[in-house]
């Protein structure tokens, strides 16, 4: 494992970190694509997960050495904090998750992350689920209609972080948004974060251009999700006649990890076998010959043309920036 660290986190944190998703047999994550209302609500927890594939996919972590966990839904909090309890991890490892409920466009207007006692009682709540005495890191995720509402949304913010530190109940915090640049942006000025959770793929790379940089200035962990596009890079290879899934990974996660300023790459892992893929990669950061050739014809496929129009816009840039 190579370990990486940051002024403001000042811990060392694996390269490789492990997401909270459990799978269908079509390859679709659970939750999100049974019911996906439901999975966000709070208090409600799908039966199976956690199960002993799952603790497989723990134990291979451990093995490599992962020290960064991150975990979504309910369901995934509650399997992550029931199995780390069974399975104690041979090292300190960190846990990030976020209020449920509040964040991106689950509440209008992120009204109720803004109210101090009730992000605190969330807070409460999902250390409950993850059996833990303090969180490691609060994922914050609001949007831009948070701060078109409201004027001083970043201060009421700024202040519920440093209260939820005061007390003990979180270590760090990171900014997060579905709402692009202009967000982010603003989120790193705000200076009350101590990293950012961000979207970061060969075809979803807007943030690379200022966003990153920002952040990595102001000494902030750069955690990134969505390497592999939620399955979309190897629909990508399929147009374009790969058939090795496993070194179209590597390659996306050589492109994520070519960056400098990125601390941390969450990776999805069905069973050991893909965990084990992703963090072979480590052994070789080098983006070769064959690595450019196989991105460079993921890259004419119109799959990939459309996702990464798609992905700008939505970043906040118009055609031709």
């Amino acid at each position: 494992m190579i370990y990486r660290s940051t002024e403001r986190v000042g811990v060392e944190l694996s390269a490789i970190g492990l997401g909270g998703h459990e799978y269908l047999p079509d390859g679709r994550s659970r939750g999100f694509n049974e019911d996906a209302a439901l999975a966000v609500t709070p208090g409600y927890v799908y039966p199976g997960f956690g199960g002993e594939k799952r603790r497989r996919v723990l134990a291979a972590a451990y093995e490599h050495g992962i020290d960064f966990f991150d975990a979504t839904i309910d369901s995934e909090k509650e399997a992550l904090g029931r199995n780390l309890r069974e399975m104690a991890p041979p090292y300190e490892v960190y846990v990030q998750t976020r209020p449920e409920g509040m964040v991106y466009t689950y509440d209008e207007h992120n009204r109720r992350m803004a109210q101090y006692a009730l992000l605190k009682a969330e807070v409460q709540r999902a250390l409950e689920l993850l059996q833990r005495d303090r969180l490691d890191v609060l994922n914050v995720a609001f949007m831009a209609a948070a701060l078109e509402n409201d004027p001083r949304y970043l201060e009421k913010m700024a202040e519920n972080i440093r209260r939820l530190k005061q007390e003990g109940l979180i270590r760090w915090a990171n900014a997060d948004t579905f709402s692009g640049e202009e967000v982010y942006l603003r989120q790193i000025e705000q200076d009350c974060f101590d990293g950012i959770y961000i979207n970061l793929n060969f075809a979803d790379h807007c943030g690379e251009r200022q966003v990153l940089p920002a952040a990595h200035e102001r000494g902030m962990a750069v955690l990134t999700r969505e390497a592999f596009m939620k399955g979309a890079l190897f629909r990508m290879g399929e147009e374009a006649g790969m058939t090795d899934r496993n070194r179209l990974a590597r390659a996306a996660l050589k492109w994520v990890l070519a960056h400098d300023e990125v601390t941390v790459v969450v990776v999805g892992a069905d069973d050991p076998a893909q965990l084990a893929s992703s963090v072979a990669v480590l052994d070789d950061l080098a983006l070769d010959e064959e690595d450019e050739a196989l991105l460079g014809r993921v890259r004419g496929t119109t799959a990939y043309q459309d996702y990464e129009r798609r992905k700008r816009v939505q970043f906040g840039y118009r055609e031709g920036e």
